[in-house]
């Protein structure tokens, strides 16, 4: 058996623009001021990017202002369910990578994602794509700002050994991320970085999208 961990953003889905608006929608009803700028998103946890923003703004993150921020942004993500496929679309190939790996067996799938978990299951399920994934062993953005700590998390979980874990994502963090618990990592071209970035980073197998189904069975599925 294999444990499969996905990313969302630019893995998945691309819904660009959506963050920044959730969190400009938020800081203005939560903390009473206006955004005036924006760290990048690729690749970071939630709790670095709330931190970061946040100090930006001259704002100390402590536990409970970033508790508010993330409860409105978990209630801001789920208002917008019914219009987020609108807004956004399925990445080739993604639909069928997930019910391929889930009709042949031999692997768990879940998530490794910088998303909150209330966040990624919304933006999932307004596509029509969390019916394969087990939401509850994932490694989510609420637990460090450091991205391996989220696959250490969702390993533990699970009770996989390192060998078995496949780590798929579109940013060199994913990779890194996987690389820190000895997983196998499994690079996506398909968000801001290319192939050769993501082969730089170290990953064992780089894909220009998901739409070869079987080729992303190959590189879950391996002996």
């Amino acid at each position: 058996m294999r444990l499969v961990l996905w990313d969302i953003d630019q893995t998945l889905i691309d819904l660009r623009g959506a963050g920044r608006d959730w969190y400009s929608r938020v800081l203005a009803d939560v903390v009473g001021i206006t955004m005036e700028g924006m760290p990048p998103f690729f690749g970071r946890t939630e709790l670095a990017i709330t931190s970061e923003v946040l100090k930006a703004h001259g704002i100390e993150p402590d536990e409970e202002v970033v508790r508010k921020v993330w409860a409105g942004l978990i209630a801001v993500s789920e208002e917008a369910m019914p219009g987020m496929a609108g807004g956004g679309h399925v990445l080739p190939g993604a639909a069928e990578a997930l019910a391929g790996l889930a009709s042949v067996g031999g692997a768990v799938q879940s998530l490794v994602t910088g998303n909150l978990r209330e966040v990624a299951w919304h933006k999932l399920a307004a596509f029509d794509l969390h019916h394969h994934l087990d939401f509850e062993i994932g490694g989510y953005g609420s637990l460090s700002a450091h991205r391996p700590d989220l696959v250490a998390h969702a390993v533990e979980q699970a009770g996989f050994v390192a060998d078995a874990v496949i780590v798929i994502g579109d940013t060199p963090h994913d990779i890194e991320a996987a690389l820190a618990h000895g997983a196998v990592a499994i690079g996506v071209a398909t968000g801001r970085f290319g192939a050769a970035e993501l082969h730089d980073a170290g990953a064992h197998t780089v894909l220009a999208d998901l739409s070869d189904t079987p080729a992303v069975l190959k590189a879950v599925l391996h002996d």
